[in-house]
Formats: structure tokens, C-alpha cells, sequence
């Protein structure tokens, strides 16, 4: 069953186009992740809030990635991380198009 992460945690930036170039290497190895479908990046420059919505294809492999990426994000420096994990249900999903493979 897909498994759906989010996370959210406070950011000063960079913001649009800055990170893209500053996190075009973190977006390349994210994409080798075992069991991920997609990710999207989220950010709210005014709020002072980055971080993603994450689809893995079972819940071992996002329960892998939340482990990995809290300690990355600790590591950086930043506090007060949220994340969420859901089971996806994919029968309801695909009824309104959710992207799921």
C-alpha cells in the first residue's frame, strides 16, 4: 500500500529559484530513494516555512526515508521538524486522479 509522508519545519530560505539551485543535488539524490514515487516541495517564504509531501510505494520505505531525512535535517541545524505519515487509500485515490505510479 503507498504510504504518504509530509513534512514541514521552519526555513529562512532560500526560496523559488535560489533553491533550486541550491538544492539541485539534495532533489538528485531524493530521486534515487528506494520506493519513491514523487516528491513535491513545498515553501512559504513569508511564513518562514519549507519542506514536501512525499509518496513512497510501502510504508517500510517511507518509515526508511522519515528516519533518514529527520536525522539529515537535524544535522543541518533545524528544529521544530513536523511530519505526518498516512496510509494512501488508492482505490479512492485513483477515482480522483491522484497520481500514484
Amino acid at each position: 500500500m503507498a504510504h504518504l509522508l509530509v513534512f514541514e519545519f521552519p526555513s529562512h530560505g532560500p526560496f523559488g529559484a535560489e533553491a533550486l539551485e541550491a538544492y539541485r543535488g539534495l532533489a538528485e539524490d531524493i530521486a534515487g530513494e528506494e520506493g519513491l514515487v514523487w516528491k513535491v516541495w513545498t515553501e512559504d517564504a513569508e511564513a518562514g516555512l519549507a519542506g514536501g509531501v512525499y509518496l513512497f510505494a510501502t510504508k517500510a520505505d517511507g518509515d526508511r526515508y522519515l528516519a533518514l531525512h529527520t536525522r539529515r535535517l537535524q544535522s543541518l541545524g533545524v528544529t521544530d521538524i513536523e511530519a505526518s505519515e498516512f496510509a494512501v487509500n488508492e482505490g479512492l485515490s485513483r477515482i480522483t486522479r491522484a497520481p500514484l505510479a
